[in-house]
C-alpha cells in the first residue's frame, strides 16, 4: 500500500510503498477513505509524543470501511462503514472497566503507538470495544473531522467543562478543536468568546458564532477584557491550542467556581505551565483534563449534531490526496491554515 512515512523526527515525510496490514487476534484492517491532518500529528513528528517508533506513518482521525477482520472479533464484517476514537481503550484494564476508555493503561493510539491511517490501510486494535459504526448521513470526511478535534471538544464541553445554556464559554485558540468547541458550545445554548492570534481565525469563529472575539497581541490583555464582555468572568474556558499564555489568561479569565479546561498539547519542554494557585483556591475553579472520548459516548455526539443541526463538516476547509499530507502536516506548528484539512483520497 502507499503511505506517508517518516524515519527521523522534523524530518521531510515521503510517500512509500509499505506491507498492506494484516489484522491480528480483536483486530481490524479498515480502507481509510478519509483522515484528518492534525497538530497532533504535528506533535508527533517533531518527536514530543514518547510512543513513536521510526519509521512512522502518521494519521489518527479516521474513517473508512471494514476491510478484514482477525480472529475474535465478533461484532464487525467487511463493509461496515466505521470510525474510531484516536485513543482506544483494552476492554479489560481498570479504566476500561470504569467506562474510561480514554485513559486505558494499554491503549492502542492509530498513529501514535502503531502505524497510523496517513495510508491506503490500517491496523485498529481492540476492535470490538473501539469502532463506531457511523450513521448514513455523516459522510466519511465529515467523520473524519470528528475524529479527534471535534470528539474531543465534544467531552471537553459538555462532560468535563459541563457547559450549559446562558453560561459564557471562552475559547483559547480558533484551530480545529477550538472551532469545534463553539459550535458545540452554541449547540448547547451557551455564549462564547473566541480568542487568537489571527483576524481571520476570530472572523471564521464569528461567522460559527461566536458571540464576540478577542484578538489576543502580547500587548493585550485578555483577562480584563473577557471579564468584561461577560461582565465577571466566563463559566468555562478552554485552552484548545496549548501554550504557557493560554492556560495562564484562560484562568484568569474565569469567573467564581469557574471551570479550566485543557486540552492543547504543550510543545516539549513548555508543559510545566506555571498558574496562579492562590487565584484557584480564591475563587473555587476546577482545573480539568480532556484527553479523547471513549466510543460509547459517541452516540450522545451523534444525537446532539442530528437534533441541533450541528454541521461539523463546515469546519473542513481543504481536501488533499496523500501527496499533499506530508507538506502540510509540516506545517502545522505554524498555525497557517483555517479549518480543518482532510485526506480523502490516495492518489
Amino acid at each position: 500500500m502507499r503511505a506517508v512515512i517518516y524515519e527521523q523526527f522534523g524530518a521531510r515525510p515521503t510517500i512509500n510503498s509499505v506491507p498492506d496490514p494484516e489484522p491480528s487476534e480483536g483486530s481490524v484492517v479498515l480502507e481509510v477513505r478519509a483522515c484528518g491532518i492534525c497538530r497532533s500529528d504535528w506533535h508527533g513528528w517533531m518527536g514530543n509524543d514518547p510512543d513513536i517508533t521510526l519509521p512512522h506513518v502518521p494519521g489518527h482521525e479516521l474513517s473508512g470501511v471494514v476491510a478484514a477482520i482477525g480472529v475474535g472479533v465478533s461484532n464487525w464484517k467487511p463493509g461496515d462503514r466505521v470510525t474510531v476514537p484516536f485513543v482506544c481503550g483494552c476492554g479489560a484494564c481498570p479504566q476500561c472497566r470504569s467506562g474510561n476508555q480514554q485513559v486505558c493503561d494499554q491503549q492502542f493510539q492509530p498513529g501514535f503507538t502503531h502505524w497510523g491511517a496517513f495510508a491506503e490501510f490500517v491496523e485498529i486494535r481492540y476492535a470490538d470495544e473501539n469502532l463506531v459504526l457511523l450513521p448514513d448521513e455523516i459522510d466519511f470526511v465529515t467523520a473524519a473531522s470528528l475524529g479527534c478535534r471535534f470528539m474531543t471538544s465534544f467531552r471537553a464541553v459538555v462532560h468535563q467543562g459541563r457547559a450549559s445554556a446562558g453560561e459564557w464559554v471562552a475559547v483559547f485558540g480558533c484551530g480545529g478543536v477550538g472551532l469545534s468547541s463553539i459550535l458545540i458550545a452554541k449547540a448547547l445554548g451557551a455564549r462564547v468568546v473566541a480568542v487568537d492570534i489571527g483576524k481571520e481565525k476570530l472572523e471564521f469563529a464569528r461567522s460559527l458564532g461566536a458571540d464576540a472575539a478577542v484578538l489576543s497581541l502580547p500587548e493585550t490583555d485578555v483577562p480584563s477584557l473577557i471579564v468584561e464582555i461577560t461582565e465577571g468572568g466566563a463559566d468555562v474556558s478552554i485552552d484548545a491550542i496549548g501554550s504557557p499564555k493560554a492556560v495562564s489568561d484562560s484562568v484568569m479569565s474565569l469567573a467564581k467556581r469557574g471551570r479550566h479546561v485543557q486540552i492543547g498539547l504543550m510543545e516539549a519542554g513548555e508543559s510545566e505551565t506555571p498558574v496562579s494557585m492562590n487565584r484557584i483556591v480564591a475563587y473555587e475553579l476546577e482545573m480539568l483534563g480532556s484527553h479523547g472520548m471513549q466510543a460509547h459516548r459517541y452516540p450522545e455526539m451523534f444525537s446532539l449534531i442530528k437534533e441541533s443541526g450541528l454541521e461539523p463538516g463546515q469546519l473542513v476547509k481543504n481536501t488533499v490526496g496523500l501527496e499533499e499530507a506530508g507538506e502540510i502536516l509540516t506545517q502545522m506548528g505554524e498555525f497557517p491554515f483555517t479549518g480543518i484539512s482532510v485526506i480523502d483520497r490516495s492518489r
